[in-house]
C-alpha cells in the first residue's frame, strides 16, 4: 500500500535544514511512546465495526499507527498532521505495512495530508463516514481548546449523521502516569518564563463532553480502555514520555536534562526488579455523531 502525500503549505520552506532533535523525538513516539495506546485504537474500531466501507479521517495522525491499524481490517484512510517530522513517519510505516496480497493486508489506499484538517478537502476522498480525534485531551492546559478549531474545519468534510471520537486520558487516579506528569507542570511552573496554557493539568471528567458541546457534536456512547505504558527501562520510559509534548513547557522553562533528570526519578516506584518500567493507565473515548 503506497500512501497519497498531499501537501499543503501557507509559505514555502526557507531552508533545507533538518531538526535532528525534532527527527528524533518523532521517531521515539513511533518506536516507543505511540503503541501504548494501540488498546484504544482497538477498542474503538471493534466497538464501530470498522472495516471495509469505512472512510476514515484522523485529526492528528501522528505517525500513523491507527490508520495502519484500521487500513489492516480495510478502511479507507486519510490522515492530516501538522507535525512534518511525524508525518514522514507515517509515509514509512503505512508504505513498509503488510502487503496489497493475503489475509488481513491493507486493501485500501491511505492519503497523508501536511497541515489542518481543513487540506483533507485537496485530498479528494471526502464525504467521511468515521472522524477520529486520538490524541488523547485532557493533560495539557489549553488542549481542548485547540481541538475545537480542528474539529470545526474536519466536520463539513463528514457525510451526514457521520461519526466522530474523541480520545482523552482517565481520571489521574485511575492513571499511574499522572504523578509523573506532574513533574512537567512543577518545572514549568518553576520559572516565570512558562507561559500559561502550555502546562500540565489533571483530567476533568467533562473535557470530552464539553469538547463535543462546542463542536456541535451529539454524544452517543462512550468507553474506557485500559492502556498501561510499559518501557524496557527508564531511559526509554524517559524517551517516549517526553516524546509526547506534555513536558514541552517544562523543558523551555528549564532546560532538557533537568526535566530527563526530574522524570526519571518520578519514575522510581514504577521500576520493577528486571528494570522494565510499567504503569496502568485507563483512557476515555467519545462517541459523537455530527
Amino acid at each position: 500500500m503506497t500512501p497519497t502525500l498531499v501537501r499543503h503549505h501557507r509559505y514555502a520552506d526557507s531552508s533545507a535544514t533538518v531538526d535532528a532533535g525534532a527527527r528524533a523525538r518523532a521517531r521515539d513516539w513511533a518506536e516507543i511512546q505511540e503503541r501504548m495506546l494501540a488498546p484504544l485504537y482497538e477498542a474503538v474500531f471493534e466497538r464501530l465495526e470498522v472495516g471495509a466501507g469505512t472512510r476514515m479521517l484522523s485529526i492528528g495522525c501522528g505517525s500513523g499507527l491507527a490508520l495502519l491499524i484500521a487500513a489492516s481490517r480495510g478502511a479507507r484512510v486519510t490522515g492530516c498532521e501538522t507535525d512534518r517530522e511525524r508525518l514522514a513517519l507515517a509515509r514509512e510505516r503505512l508504505a513498509s505495512g503488510p502487503g496489497r496480497e493475503g489475509a488481513g493486508a491493507p486493501s485500501a489506499r491511505a492519503t497523508l495530508v501536511e497541515g489542518a484538517p481543513s487540506a483533507a478537502a485537496a485530498a479528494g476522498e471526502a464525504p467521511y463516514d468515521l472522524l477520529t480525534a486520538f490524541s488523547p485531551i485532557g493533560c495539557a492546559e489549553g488542549d481542548s481548546e485547540g481541538l475545537a478549531p480542528a474539529l470545526a474545519a474536519a466536520v463539513p468534510l463528514a457525510a451526514r449523521g457521520a461519526t466522530v471520537v474523541l480520545t482523552g486520558w482517565g481520571p489521574p487516579e485511575r492513571c499511574a502516569t499522572a504523578p509523573v506528569l506532574r513533574v512537567a507542570a512543577r518545572l514549568a511552573g518553576s520559572s516565570r518564563t512558562a507561559r500559561s496554557g502550555s502546562g500540565w493539568r489533571p483530567a476533568l471528567r467533562d473535557d470530552l463532553e464539553e469538547v463535543a458541546a462546542r463542536a456541535g457534536l451529539k454524544p452517543d456512547g462512550s468507553g474506557r480502555v485500559s492502556c498501561p505504558f510499559g518501557y524496557a527501562d527508564v531511559d526509554s520510559a524517559v524517551r517516549g514520555l517526553l516524546s509526547t509534548g506534555l513536558f514541552d513547557a517544562a523543558i523551555r522553562a528549564t532546560d532538557r536534562s533537568q526535566a530527563e533528570k526530574e522524570v526519571a526519578e518520578a519514575l522510581h516506584p514504577h521500576v520493577r526488579p528486571d528494570g522494565t518500567v510499567w504503569m496502568p493507565n485507563v483512557f476515555r473515548y467519545l462517541v459523537c455523531v455530527t
